[in-house]
């Protein structure tokens, strides 16, 4: 069975470094747990702001993390799982990365498609928490039309070397802003799981890709 990669064929070093920006990434918009009041007021932010914001919050508090900086699995899952997904549209991003695969997905396919999808990615790119240190994100000038309901959100991961492009795609929802899909040194999140699903369902169909997702995260966890 066909294992699904993280990337396209690339060099270790390549590799790690797209893990750790993408994981940078990804704990950018995690959010510590707020009033509701907090939350509302934060549905009425510009999607810059607000991932400005909160990236400036999660860096802080993953330095200040003794587990998530010594690599506790567990305390990594929890952040990510439970502060990010919130602002993520990750039914979108599934579609968009099995492409018009997923058109031919029953409920249930669908369904377990999301769950392993997520998994992978949480596996794949949580361990970058723990190397945050001095980074901070850096939100560029946004561009974009008055009432746009879908945006590019560009910034810059800046600390030891050259500042390195971190792109975000977002959507208005009527719960705020969502995330569907990262741009990790010049190659957009989705593009790259869209090409290698596309291979797995041609040859074994989806419950294909299902298999080999999960095949995927089961090695992932042995390992962990």
């Amino acid at each position: 069975m066909t294992v699904v990669s993280a990337t396209p064929t690339v060099t270790s070093a390549t590799l790690a470094r797209r893990q750790w920006l993408a994981g940078a990434a990804l704990a950018a918009l995690a959010l510590p747990l707020w009033p509701l009041a907090a939350r509302a007021q934060q549905t009425l932010e510009a999607p810059d702001a607000l991932i400005q914001r909160v990236a400036s919050e999660v860096f802080d508090i993953v330095k200040r993390d003794p587990a998530l900086r010594s690599g506790d699995l567990g305390r990594i899952m929890e952040l990510v799982d439970t502060k990010l997904m919130p602002h993520v549209n990750f039914e979108r991003m599934t579609a968009s990365a099995v492409g018009r695969y997923w058109r031919q997905a029953t409920p249930e396919q669908r369904q377990r498609l999301q769950a392993e999808f997520k998994t992978l990615l949480v596996r794949t790119y949580s361990g970058a928490l723990t190397q945050i240190r001095d980074q901070t994100l850096v939100i560029r000038p946004l561009r974009a039309a008055p009432g746009a309901t879908e945006v590019v959100v560009r910034s810059e991961i800046r600390g030891k070397g050259d500042p390195i492009q971190l792109d975000y795609r977002l959507e208005q929802t009527p719960t705020g802003w969502k995330v569907y899909d990262l741009n990790v040194l010049g190659v957009w999140l989705v593009e790259t799981y869209r090409t290698q699903f596309a291979q797995e369902i041609s040859a074994k169909g989806i419950d294909g890709l299902i298999a080999a997702l999960a095949e995927r995260n089961r090695a992932n966890a042995q390992s962990g």
